[in-house]
């Protein structure tokens, strides 16, 4: 397994710089060897990721019962602020980044699927989405917060990482 992410990570920066570092972030290469995302890989995953939780914590007000509605509305409130403080870092120029419009191909896809279902169904796949999502908000935010290359960005995800941690807890909680 180690000499394919090796492989992996040869290949692709055989490539551009830019497409290389994209790259090692979308494919996981970066988390599993615990490298630091670069600042727009950064910011487009940190927004893919709030967008879902936004947009799928919209869902779960509508379609579950009153202890997912509850945690979905933090997940609204508490997603929509962090949406909100990113957004002002590179508006305001203190991060060289831009925001993305829409949510990845990967977040859509979770969202489209759970759009389809009702019920219990739809309240266990959300509540299996919340932890998986927050999982890898944690890893990413962990990583960049460590060693992150925009000292403004880096200060924000470490002391954002707490709350999705506990989001993640959370999560992990409505699960048992």
């Amino acid at each position: 397994m180690r000499a394919f992410i090796y492989a992996s990570i040869i290949l692709a920066t055989a490539g551009s710089a830019a497409f290389a570092q994209s790259a090692a972030e979308k494919s996981g290469v970066n988390s599993v060897m615990g490298v630091a995302p670069k600042t727009q890989d950064f910011v487009t995953e940190a927004t893919s990721s709030d967008m879902f939780e936004i947009e799928s914590s919209k869902l779960a007000v509508e379609r579950s019962d009153d202890k997912t509605k509850t945690f979905a509305q933090q997940m609204l409130t508490d997603h929509q602020k962090t949406s909100d403080e990113l957004k002002g870092l590179v508006t305001g120029g203190k991060v060289q980044a831009t925001i993305p419009t829409a949510m990845s191909s990967a977040h859509q896809s979770m969202l489209d699927d759970l759009k389809k279902l009702q019920g219990d169904d739809f309240t266990k796949q959300y509540h299996s989405d919340q932890e998986n999502v927050h999982e890898d908000a944690v890893d990413l935010f962990k990583r960049y917060g460590e060693e992150g290359e925009n000292a403004e960005l880096k200060a924000w995800a470490a002391k954002t990482r707490p709350a999705l941690e506990h989001h993640l807890q959370m999560a992990e909680d409505l699960n048992e």
